[in-house]
Parts: structure tokens; sequence; C-alpha cells
């Protein structure tokens, strides 16, 4: 009797526009991250009218960026660039003095050939602030990728070794930390950690986050060395050749380019830790590289399932379409999976098998437990035949850009805003509860209204 095989994922590829936000959005959550930084982004008015709108609500803190216009004068080339970037970077400086200056390059720099990357370092050592210039321009497929943008150019500043002053100052910091304990208790701390080469994580998530996912590895006894980005510029982690580094978000296939090929870092290739599956693929893989063997994985997991099983109620048996936004798609179509739904298609604008081959891998088995079969991958997916696609499969749920969520709406078809899923914290064992929060949303909405009898007033106005 012969036994069936598992079905393997299918790939296809499309011949879509990116209908997405442009990359410079990334300053919204990177100038936050980033406390000592100031953001200068050199565009057109166009890029400006976006940034006002894109960060016009965020209005609880007082924000770090600004906009070097360009007008037809600089396009023609008949401007001098360098003085008036020089003009600019000098106010900031004596309005904000930060500890760095990131020039965001637009498309119009991009397509002028304006020598950014050129001009900084003559700038930078006339000024005597850093600038880090980072091409995140709408010419990428995600707006999430003008992190990665980002994170790769600051890889390359990262300090190869750290500075004797900045060691003293640790060393005098940590003896005051520890002043008035026991010499027991900060050798049981030291302790604590096992011997293993030195680990740096690499994705902005918010501080309590960090903290998070620090201590997680910190129960098996792996200390992290450092992140990029750090909470601060001057607090950039030490990275020399050998050392190991692993991702947190999948869309940071750039910064672990350049991790490996200019830094000589060694990638753990783990899934991401995105739901209490993917959190404990991410340990698992950590561990196994420094080889620890982790301990009372299985029962936490177990025990953040058991935490979701209201929201899982209400998904379980459904079905979700993802049309493609933002490269988390892969992971959550997996935890999505993981808790009961099925996932005809996923949509993504870009894929990098390489770097997210481990996540690729940890999607194909959770198909194989669950036992639903494996969604279609479509990169860059074409939305008129998605659309149609859609009409046909009649999904439960639409995870999809802001510009298709209305008119799908309208067409009587449940969506949610895949960039929600970008601003929250959906990283680490106890933040899978955010990620079921925003899913169930709209179904739990339409519950409310079915029993307001809602359905029914919407049903007797379409016959009148």
């Amino acid at each position: 009797m012969a036994v069936a095989q598992p079905e393997a994922l299918n790939f296809e590829c499309e011949t879509g526009n990116y209908h997405t936000f442009c990359p410079i959005s990334c300053v919204a959550w990177l100038y936050q991250k980033i406390e000592d930084s100031f953001f200068l982004v050199v565009g057109t008015k166009t890029c400006g009218y976006f940034l006002q709108n894109a960060m016009g609500v965020m209005i609880f803190a007082e924000p770090r960026y600004a906009m070097a216009e360009l007008e037809e004068g600089d396009i023609s080339a008949q401007l001098n660039d360098y003085e008036e970037l020089k003009r600019l970077c000098l106010q900031i400086k004596r309005d904000r003095n930060p500890s760095v200056i990131v020039w965001i390059g637009t498309c119009t720099t991009e397509i002028i050939k304006m020598d950014l990357e050129g001009l900084a370092p003559k700038l930078e050592a006339e000024i005597g602030i850093p600038i880090v210039v980072a091409r995140a321009n709408g010419l990428d497929y995600a707006f999430t990728q003008g992190e990665d943008t980002v994170l790769a150019a600051m890889a390359a500043r990262c300090p190869e070794k750290a500075p004797e002053k900045e060691k003293e100052d640790r060393n005098a910091i940590q003896k005051l930390l520890n002043f008035g304990r026991k010499q027991e208790d900060v050798a049981a701390e030291a302790s604590e950690y096992v011997n293993h080469p030195p680990l740096v994580l690499f994705g902005s998530l918010p501080d309590p986050v960090v903290t998070q996912l620090t201590l997680e590895l910190k129960k098996h006894g792996i200390k992290v060395s450092g992140w990029l980005p750090a909470k601060r510029y001057t607090e950039l982690p030490v990275i020399e050749e050998g050392y190991y580094v692993a991702g947190v978000n999948p869309f940071l296939s750039r910064t672990a380019s350049t991790l490996m090929r200019r830094r000589k870092c060694k990638l753990i290739g783990a899934p991401f830790p995105i739901g209490p599956d993917g959190t404990r693929a991410w340990i698992e893989k950590i561990c196994s590289v420094f080889g620890i063997e982790p301990k009372g994985m299985a029962e936490r997991e177990q025990q953040i399932w058991a935490n979701l099983e209201d929201y899982i109620e209400l998904i379980r048996g459904k079905s979700v379409f993802f049309m493609g936004d933002n490269l988390l798609e892969i992971s959550l179509a997996r935890f999505l999976i993981r808790c009961g739904m099925t996932c005809p298609e996923v949509g993504i604008p870009y894929m990098d098998k390489r770097y997210q081959a481990a996540e690729l891998a940890l999607l194909e088995q959770t198909c194989h437990e669950m036992g639903v079969a494996t969604p279609k991958i479509v990169e860059k997916p074409d939305n008129y035949n998605q659309i149609q696609r859609i009409y046909e499969l009649n999904p439960d749920l639409v995870i999809t850009g802001m510009a298709h969520a209305n008119p799908l709406e309208a067409r009587g078809i449940n969506t949610k805003w895949s960039v929600e899923f970008t601003f929250a914290q959906i990283h680490g064992f106890t933040n899978a509860r955010d990620i079921l929060e925003l899913v169930t949303r709209p179904l739990r909405r339409n519950n409310a209204l079915k029993d307001l009898g809602w359905s029914k007033l919407v049903q007797e106005e379409a016959k009148v």
C-alpha cells in the first residue's frame, strides 16, 4: 500500500505592482527606537506630504525627523547639494545635537544619482557628527524594507572592539549596580549563563519586547551581547568576526547579508519569534547552535496556547487569505494555521528563500501536523488576478494593505489592515494574544452586528 507523500509548498511569481507604503515610513518607528538619532529624509515635496500624513497622528513623541526638499533647481543639478545639506545638518546639530544623523535617500535621489554616500564622509568630518546613509526608497518591494536598509547601514558602523574607556565605564557601572550585594549573589547571577560565543540579535522591537526575548534566552543560559539597533546609537553592539547573529523579523535579509559578508558573522537560520510556535522554534534553534538542551519549552508553549483558547475558538476552521504587504505574511500564516485556520494563498511582495528557509520549513511542517493543505505562495502578486481568486475562494478574512480594504469590505469580505501587525507588539510568547486580538476583531465586530440585527436591516435596505 503506497503511503501518501506530504504536499510541498507551491511557489508562483506574478508581475504585479507593489501595493505597499513607501519604505521611508520606517522613520516612524526607528526615530523612536534610536533615542539619540535624527532622520533627515532627502526627497521631493511628495515625500514630505507622505511623511506628514503617515506620521501626523503620532503626537505622543516630539519628532526627530525632517525633510530636505529637492526643488526643480536641485533636480536640474543647478544648485549645490553639499552646501544645502551642510546648512541643514548644522541647524540639526545646533537645535538637537543628536549622536547620529541618518540620511534617508528617496526615489528622487536614486534616479538623479545624487551622491549621498560621497557627500556624507566629508560633511561628517566637518560637523563632527556621524552621518549614516540609507537608501530607503520606493523602488524597494515593501515598506518594512526601509528598516532593513537602515540597519544594514548601521551594521557597518558597529565597533569591532569596545574602546578601553567604554570598558572602564561599563565596569564602573557594574560595580555600582552590585554595590551592597553579596559576592555570592553576584557570582550566582554570572553563573546563570553558559559559556558560548557572543550572540547579537538584529531587528527593531519595542523595549518591553526586547527585554522579554532577552530574558527568555537567559532562562536557557544564553547571554545576548547586544541588539541592532540599540536604544542609543552610542550603544551599538560590538561585532567581531565569528560572532553569531539572529534576526527577529523576516524582512531583514539585507542586514543579514551585510553582517555575514562584511562583518564575517555566522547567521543562525531560525524561524522568527512570532507566535508561541515560532518563539519556541527560534529559542530551540539558538540553543541547538550553542549545544544547549532547552528545558520546559513544550510546557511553556502549551501554557500559552491554553491562554489563547478563547480567541482560537473564534477562528478555528475559518479561512484566511493574505494579499501581501509587509513581508510578515509567511510567519503570520504559519501561526494562524497552527491556530486551526486554513490558508489557500499567501501573497508576498518579495521572498528571500534563503533568509526565510527555516520559516518556510516550519510552515510546511505546521500544515502537515494540522492536516491542512499547504498554501500557494505568490510572490509579487497581480492584484486584479488576486481579487478574482478572492471572489472564487470567498475566505472568512483577508489580510491586506489599506488600499484594498474598503473596496473588499464594500463587497462583503472581512478584512484586516496588514500595517497594524507592523506596529503591534507581536513577538515572543506573551504577545501572541495581541496578534489574535487584531485577527479576530473584524469577526467579533460582525458577530456583534448580527446580535443587533444589523445584517437583517442591511438585507431589507438592499431589497428596497
